[in-house]
């Protein structure tokens, strides 16, 4: 028995069985978990309403949300969501999108912490619904969330992004490639006012690479960095090479620490002639070069990618809009300041 065991485990047919069974369980445990959100989202927005309503009808003011807090914990002492700062929110929550009826479905489909942070963070309804279908689409957790939004992700869809997608690769990966690059990336995580060196700039990416990811999206995977390729007795190497989840394909990126310059694209169209050539796998989608700079002329950009029959995106860079944490600690607290300014 104990050799059948051994024999069957190591068996392609069981191995296939076994990961057919685990898909099964994570979509059922993904499903039940979506409609246990909807409800609660669903409960939360009638004690919001029903707030909103008795305030109206019998002028009740603030007290009612404290002795509705109270009476709710004790009943039900062991469920957390009744306090009253979260019985507030589900009052803002329901005055916030009763007149929008196009998102009302739309937030039952992402957890309640992330409900909090778009309608805490994000005043413009069109731009909460940009955030609300982007962490239903991209299972944006409360953490990554916050960093679209202080990286103003919003700004970036809306922005002409500079690339040959539409003409190099298939009418529906050219459209998710254009969602997936962002024209600027903001790279305020590496906490440095001075210029860099491309291979310094290079080394603290790859110590923030967590952060890295983070503000290059959902779905990149990090394969590394001086990424060899061998083209008879030559050698190439790609800044950072990255796997795309959803484009299915490599994402060799170029970092440049002046502007753009003509040659930069010659030089990524031959990285990803060799990684299509070397290195993709038959069933993955075309490789696709981005080129983060400084900055770059719009014009000659175009003009540049013209002629390039591979897939190339051109974005820039900027470091940071806030003082560094070292040069924080030199200077003066707020503190400081005001006892300075009494004396």
């Amino acid at each position: 028995m104990a050799n059948k065991k051994i024999v069957l485990t190591k068996s392609k047919d069981y191995i296939s069985f076994l990961q057919d069974v685990k898909n099964r369980i994570t979509n059922a445990r993904i499903k039940a978990y979506k409609s246990l959100n909807k409800e609660l989202i669903k409960l939360y927005w009638d004690i919001g309403k029903s707030i909103v309503e008795k305030q109206e009808k019998y002028g009740w003011g603030k007290s009612i949300v404290e002795n509705l807090s109270i009476d709710l914990r004790k009943e039900f002492s062991g469920v957390k969501g009744y306090s009253s700062q979260n019985l507030w929110y589900m009052r803002q929550f329901y005055l916030e999108y009763k007149n929008a009826p196009n998102l009302q479905q739309l937030v039952g489909e992402i957890p309640w912490g992330q409900n909090l942070v778009i309608l805490s963070r994000v005043k413009n309804i069109k731009d909460r619904e940009f955030y609300i279908k982007g962490t239903i689409q991209f299972g944006w957790s409360r953490d990554v969330l916050i960093h679209q939004i202080e990286a103003e992700a919003h700004k970036q869809i809306k922005t002409i992004k500079l690339h040959n997608f539409p003409k190099t690769l298939p009418a529906h990966l050219s459209e998710q490639a254009d969602l997936t690059m962002k024209d600027t990336y903001t790279l305020d995580f590496l906490d440095i006012a001075k210029p860099l060196l491309e291979r310094e700039l290079e080394r603290k990416l790859l110590e923030n690479l967590k952060k890295f990811l983070t503000e290059l999206g959902y779905g990149f995977c990090f394969i590394g960095n001086q990424y060899k390729i061998e083209l008879n007795d030559k050698e190439y190497y790609i800044d950072l090479l990255f796997y795309h989840r959803y484009l299915h394909c490599l994402v060799a990126i170029d970092l440049k620490i002046g502007e753009f310059k003509p040659e930069y694209a010659g030089k990524m169209n031959l990285y990803l002639n060799l990684l299509d050539e070397k290195i993709k796998l038959p069933e993955e989608n075309s490789s696709i070069g981005i080129i983060i700079c400084k900055d770059r002329d719009r014009l000659e950009v175009e003009y540049t990618l013209k002629g390039i029959n591979k897939p190339i995106g051109v974005s820039k860079y900027k470091i940071t809009k806030k003082l560094p944490i070292k040069l924080q600690k030199q200077l003066p607290t707020q503190k400081d300041i005001k006892k300075g300014l009494k004396e």
